[in-house]
């Protein structure tokens, strides 16, 4: 089953009404939930916890949320793994109704 894209073509961006706008905003919502969960999932696999030798010590430590949101971030902008898709059309149906 191929997803639909959400985000508007390049030439229609240009003309983007106020309906389009909460649209951006729904889209833009969905994609920080999608990251959310994904760094959830990045830390309970493990990432960002401490080497054993050669770690970065106390600054890793304390720095690593950063690293896996930005991870999370880059996954999502990437494509995800479709959540946002379905969270956008989600609250699309719920704003619409």
């Amino acid at each position: 089953m191929a997803m639909t894209p959400v985000l508007p073509a390049p030439h229609q961006s240009a003309r983007l009404n106020s309906h389009s706008t909460t649209d951006m905003k729904l889209l833009d919502a969905a994609k920080k939930l999608e990251a959310t969960f994904l760094a959830e999932m990045l830390k309970s696999a493990g990432f960002g916890t401490s080497r054993e030798s050669f770690g970065g010590g106390v600054g890793e430590d304390q720095f690593s949320s950063f690293l896996i949101r930005e991870q999370a971030d880059e996954m999502v902008e990437a494509g995800g793994i479709g959540l946002a898709q379905a969270l956008f059309e989600a609250m699309k149906v719920r704003m619409d109704a």
